[in-house]
């Protein structure tokens, strides 16, 4: 019999990372649900695991190198492998408004607490789980972006986002962009794809009650690059499979 597919999804205790979770776990993959505080992700879990899918709550703050080096040597452990890693874990910092600017008044500090998670925390984790991706048959790394990360729509006066100004989050989105370009590019002789995902405006925390998707709909295009067939995309900014201008 063989071994299922492993996937870990970070901040999955909530909103489009328990989602993505959840869709991915009814497609018979064995999903670790990530995220940094104990009780809501055990809970989040349970609640999965209650609908009878192969869930399992793995303790990871991706801004703790600890954690990751404990989370990287308990899959090589157990598993022996990762199929899928879903940089899902993000956050816009209570001092940034969605509907910006805020480039000019934002500290410093939640510029670089924002950055912590959005980038250095998805780049720490993915090099560390790197090698176990590696031995996957069709190893699949989507990170969670943000329409709002990319430069050539911010530069547009009619794209429609000049209301969206969030300046540490579209930032970091942008970081992670470029994370995802250099390490397909990198990875471009393996079974590895890499990609980034748009997920929409979703009614989340994050999202505001403002925002028309549900979070269903939402996690969709991070399910879809998750399991990728062999011809799929690579090095991409995609919603659904509409891909977007960098």
């Amino acid at each position: 019999m063989s071994q299922p597919l492993i996937a870990l999804v970070t901040g999955a205790n909530k909103g489009l990372g328990f989602e993505t979770s959840r869709q991915l776990a009814q497609k018979g993959i064995k999903v670790l649900m990530g995220a940094r505080d104990l009780k809501k992700g055990e809970d989040a879990a349970a609640s999965l695991r209650a609908l009878d899918l192969d869930i399992a709550f793995i303790h990871l703050d991706v801004t703790n190198t600890g954690q990751i080096t404990h989370v990287a040597k308990y899959i090589e452990g157990t598993f022996g492998k990762l199929d899928i890693l879903v940089n899902n874990a993000g956050m816009r910092h209570p001092q940034e408004s969605l509907f910006g600017p805020s480039v000019e008044t934002l500290p410093i500090r939640a510029v670089m607490e924002t950055f912590d998670v959005n980038f250095f925390g998805a780049v720490e984790l993915t090099q560390a789980l790197l090698p176990l991706i590696k031995k996957s048959a069709a190893g699949r790394i989507v990170n969670i972006s943000s329409i709002l990360g990319s430069l050539t729509l911010h530069s547009d006066e009619q794209a429609g986002l000049q209301d969206f100004k969030p300046f540490a989050y579209d930032a970091s989105k942008t970081a992670l962009n470029q994370f995802t370009v250099h390490l397909a590019a990198s990875l471009k002789n393996t079974n590895i794809k890499v990609n980034s995902a748009h997920p929409g405006w979703v009614r989340t925390d994050m999202g505001t009650d403002q925002a028309p998707m549900a979070v269903a709909e939402g996690a969709k295009t991070a399910v879809m690059l998750a399991t990728l067939g062999p011809e799929g995309p690579t090095g991409k900014f995609l919603h659904f499979e509409e891909e977007i201008p960098w």
